[in-house]
Formats: C-alpha cells, structure tokens, sequence
C-alpha cells in the first residue's frame, strides 16, 4: 500500500466524518425523535437548511466546513458570534479518520475494509445520537443489523450461520433483560435501542463474540459512572445514562480483535 493511497483513504474517512456530523445532529429531528429548531418545521432534511451556526443561525463559510481544518481556523468559535463549537464535531471528523486507517490496516485494501469502515460509521453515528438525545434510532440500528447479515455472506467476517444467531441472541438478550427488569422494578431498565444495537453487532461478529462485548460494554460503562460520580454528579437507580456508546466501542473492539488477532477470543 503506497502512500498516496493511504492518504487518500485518511482523507475519505474524514469527509465521511464530516458527513456523519450531519446525521447525528439531524438525524434524530428528520426521524421525530427531538423537536425541530424553531421556524425550521417541515424544512429540515440532510440538505436543508445550509450549515450553519446553532447559535446565531449564520451560514457557515464553506471553508470553514472542511473537516478539522474549519474547527481550526475558528479555534473552536463561530466566526460571527463567537460563541463555541461543540467538540463533538471535530472529534467524529478524527474517529472516522482513524477508522478508515484502522479498516486499511486490519483487513487490508479491499471490499471487507469497506464493509469494517461501515460498521465504524454506524456505531459513530449511534453511539454519539445515544449519547446527545438518548435514543438508538431504528433508523440506524435496524439497517446495520441487515448490513451485517449481509456484510458475512459476501464476505464471511463470521460463518452466516454464527451472525444469523447472533442477530437473534443479541436482540432477545437485552430484550429479555429489559422485560424482566420492568416487570420486577416496575420501570424501564433498558431502552429497546440497546436490544436492537446488540443485535445488529452479533449479525457482524456473530454470536460467539456476543459475552465479551457485553462484560466489555458492562466494564465501560461502569467506569464512565465512577468518573460521572468524582466529578460529583449524583448517581442513583433512576439517573438516566446511554448505553448505547458503550456498547458500540465495545461492539467495535471486539469485531477487530476477531480478525487482527486471530484466536485470541476463542
């Protein structure tokens, strides 16, 4: 693999990222799950409105629009009012980025590379929605569970046979879970986007991967309470908090792992 071709591939993957920008921050109003700017009813999609500033409603300079280099140029602030620029936006540009390299890297120059850096995009895509909105679209989830089934038969990340059991174990896993806790607790444990969201990685790694990415997304998310609770947030049984990020990385480590390094699972 030349240089060249290891650029432009670093380069895809970050206007791809600025692309999955877009879909976090307008997915979840074009698909009702949050509301609509205001004045922006039944005007909103992927291309509309233009880019712009949440704030002040400027447009934003297409210059300003390359991936990193426009987060660069205005250190972080709106060139009109000033005020800040999520960092969520230059950190998805980079994740997509290093995705892209980490899909060359692992399974090589070809069309199961493509197929890695989808499921990457996806898991991007939801892990940061679940995180801002705390909903797991099916929007998202429902297409990747059907992309991973298909992603195996054309090129056999896992036996067909593992993923199609997968797909079914992951989903009825949490979907069982979150009934019993309901039905016990008298309350919501687990939204049905986690199910879904389990589903669709045990379509791509298949059903035996499916313990390790849940102890690991377990194991994440427990340390993601622990910092919540010493930066002094109260954390009790009802505080709402997504799983849904940790289990897209952990979903997303372990379906590398299985090709980078072989037999080191099972």
């Amino acid at each position: 693999m030349s240089l060249f071709h290891t650029i432009w591939i670093a380069l895809t993957g970050l206007a791809i990222g600025g692309f999955l920008n877009v879909v976090i921050y307008r997915g979840p109003i074009i698909w009702g799950l949050v509301e609509a700017p205001q004045g922006q009813k039944g005007n909103f999609n992927l291309a509309v409105p233009r880019s712009h500033c949440p704030h002040c409603k400027a447009q934003i300079n297409a210059i300003f629009l390359i991936p990193l280099l426009g987060y660069a140029l205005t250190r972080g602030r709106c060139a009109h009012c000033h005020k800040k620029i999520p960092l969520l936006y230059p950190v998805i540009e980079l994740a997509a980025l290093l995705a892209s390299l980490l899909a060359l890297w692992v399974w090589g120059f070809s069309a199961a590379a493509i197929g890695a850096f989808i499921l990457f995009c996806f898991l991007l895509c939801l892990a940061a929605i679940d995180a801002r909105t705390g909903y797991l679209p099916d929007a998202l989830t429902l297409p990747l569970l059907l992309l991973g089934l298909g992603a195996n038969y054309l090129w056999g990340f896992v036996p067909i046979a593992d993923a199609v059991i997968g797909a079914i174990a992951g989903y009825g896993t949490l979907a069982l879970l979150a009934f019993t806790y309901r039905r016990f607790r008298g309350r919501d444990g687990l939204g049905g986007g986690d199910a879904k969201l389990l589903g669709a990685l045990g379509a791509w790694s298949g059903w035996m991967a499916l313990p390790l990415i849940l102890m690991l997304a377990a194991f994440m998310a427990l340390i993601w309470i622990g910092l919540l609770a010493l930066r002094g947030r109260q954390i009790t049984a009802t505080t709402p908090l997504p799983f849904g990020p940790a289990l897209a990385l952990a979903g997303a480590l372990i379906f590398t792992t299985q090709k980078a390094l072989p037999g080191f699972m099972f």
